[in-house]
């Protein structure tokens, strides 16, 4: 269990010592996220990806959860903007970045459909993000353990969480049905 004092968190033993030591101070406890919390906010990441689908591309979203609200939310949206860094997750750190005013993002969770390749997951750990959910495992870009393992780099000065496979049938049969139509119509292939 964590525990968050005056805005930061400590292990569930050094808040019990902080509160002997200043007794006015609160202490408030904040349970982990249970399994119905995480699918409800991956269907609001699988939402955005529906959007990417519409607007023909690769159908990943994602959204940035602050103490159960939403505060960042984004598609994919390389292909009409025309910039590689266009990444769902890019776009989500982005909004919430703006929401508190500052590049810092401890104790939120960022939840994504596709596993974070190696540039979302490299700005998800610079920001301080928490928690990484994902729905499907990426084997060819995915960076939070399939080919690479970024937020839990040892010699990094901050690791995340990587949790996987929240929804990941529904998340896969977006994906399979995305890529079925690309190649049907022999378009290009990310």
């Amino acid at each position: 269990m964590i525990a968050v004092r005056g805005g930061r968190a400590a292990y569930h033993q050094g808040c019990e010592r902080e509160k002997t030591i200043v007794a006015l101070s609160y202490c408030l406890y904040i349970v982990p996220m249970d399994l119905e919390r995480r699918q409800h906010f991956m269907r609001l990441a699988l939402d955005e990806a529906r959007q990417a689908f519409e607007e023909a591309e690769t159908p990943v979203g994602a959204v940035v959860v602050f103490e159960d609200k939403v505060i960042g939310r984004g598609h994919n949206q390389t292909e009409r903007l025309h910039d590689a860094t266009a990444h769902a997750e890019m776009i989500a750190l982005s909004a919430a970045f703006n929401y508190f005013g500052d590049w810092r993002l401890q104790d939120c969770t960022l939840f994504s459909t596709l596993e974070p390749c190696p540039m979302c997951a490299g700005a998800a750990v610079l920001s301080r993000i928490k928690t990484i959910v994902y729905g499907v495992t990426d084997p060819k870009f995915g960076a939070c353990g399939s080919i690479l393992d970024i937020p839990s780099e040892k010699r990094l000065n901050h690791h995340v969480e990587v949790i996987g496979g929240v929804m990941e049938a529904e998340v896969s049969e977006l994906m399979k049905l995305f890529f079925q139509q690309v190649r049907k119509n022999k378009a290009r292939i990310n």
